[in-house]
């Protein structure tokens, strides 16, 4: 009897282990509200300018906030940070009302964006900002207007969103 248990016991092991895991399902972006507080900076998001951020971590109801894109780009690259994020999403600069304006609810996967870098416009917080756009049309007006290039996010050189700033005063 404590044979075939064992046996049951061992099989069922057996195959939980051999079924695939599924990867957690993305969540929806949130849309942004005047409670967001920048992650790094822990200021209102909705007091910047330029486009947002927000990163959802596996397990976590709520996303993380990022007052400039930059600062989410840099928090996948920095080694301390979590890597169990299962969503990113930045606004569609493509969608944005303006720049002062760039929208609460017009988000798109930043796995799909393309991202204008070095270009004239800084961020809401006053660094080089990496500017997302749903569609590489509006990445090419908007470097035609601003100067800058056009990157997929894997191509975001980590320099540009780990280096340091200077301000000046």
């Amino acid at each position: 009897m404590m044979k075939n248990l064992f046996a049951v016991i061992g099989l069922t092991l057996l195959l939980a282990a051999c079924q695939e895991q599924e990867p957690a399902a993305k969540p929806d972006p949130m849309q942004l509200n005047a409670e967001a507080a920048g992650f790094y900076c822990q200021m209102t998001v909705l007091d910047h300018e330029g486009p947002k951020a927000q990163i959802h971590l596996a397990g976590s109801p709520f996303p993380l906030w990022f007052s400039q894109v930059r600062d989410a780009v840099a928090f996948t690259r920095l080694p301390e940070e979590s890597k169990d994020y299962v969503a990113i999403y930045v606004n569609d600069m493509d969608k944005a009302e303006s720049w002062e304006q760039p929208g609460d609810d017009n988000w798109v996967d930043a796995d799909t964006a393309f991202f204008v870098i070095e270009s004239t416009k800084n961020g809401g917080m006053g660094a080089p900002e990496a500017i997302p756009f749903g569609t590489k049309a509006g990445a090419e007006k908007f470097t035609s207007e601003n100067g800058g290039k056009i990157v997929k996010l894997t191509e975001i050189p980590d320099e540009y969103v780990l280096q340091p700033v200077e301000f000046e005063l």
